[in-house]
């Protein structure tokens, strides 16, 4: 009756732990941990900024008489938009922007009394490439290409350095100088326009994860 009594209590452990093998478990599923995506300069951008820009063509000469031109200067202000793509830590891209520039204008009297008058464009455009090294969310670069006014073109160059202060928000502070062709010379005087801008911008960066 002992051996009968034990040999039942030895099945009937063996068929409880068999039925909570079977049981689920109870224990609480491991957390699962969104990877963060890293952050990247690649997409497109719109923007807009502001600055001071001033005149650097400060003389001509005509009739072998070399006369002088103030260096006027004022607001600068406008839009771009562009497109980025990074590689490793290389960023390239290309950015367009048209700006509204009050930089006045400049009464000469010449040699026989005769007043020039050397207004500017109050407007200009740009269309340039963009290249540059990423420090994570800091980007440092060189920009260039062609520049453009009412009856002028031209070219330009420059640098800055712009900073994400979120994944779509970026800060930067820009400098260039801009050299246009003017063709309606006065008297024969080749008044080329050359000026230089800088300006700081904000850009929405629409996101690319």
């Amino acid at each position: 009756m002992k051996k009968i009594l034990l040999s039942s209590v030895a099945l009937l452990g063996l068929a409880s732990g068999a039925l909570a093998a079977d049981l689920p478990s109870r224990r609480a599923p491991a957390p699962v941990i969104a990877a963060v995506p890293v952050f990247t300069w690649t997409g497109f951008y719109v923007g807009v900024n502001a600055g001071y820009g001033w005149n650097t063509n400060d003389d001509f000469v005509f009739n072998n008489v070399r006369y002088n031109l103030n260096d006027d200067g004022g607001f600068v202000g406008g839009a771009q938009a562009g497109y980025n793509y990074q590689i490793g830590s290389f960023v390239v891209g290309l950015e367009g922007d048209i700006q509204y520039a009050d930089f006045g204008g400049n009464d000469v009297i010449l040699a026989d009394g005769t007043i020039a008058d050397f207004n500017n464009s109050d407007w200009f455009g740009t269309v340039r490439a963009r290249a540059g090294v990423a420090f994570d969310r800091a980007l440092i670069y060189a920009t260039g290409g062609f520049a453009f006014a009412d009856g002028a073109t031209g070219w330009t160059v420059g640098g800055g350095i712009e900073y994400a202060i979120t994944n779509n928000l970026s800060a930067k502070v820009e400098g260039l100088y801009v050299n246009l062709d003017q063709d309606d010379n006065f008297l024969g005087i080749n008044n080329d326009a050359e000026f230089g801008v800088v300006r700081a911008g904000l850009n929405y960066r629409f996101s690319t994860y």
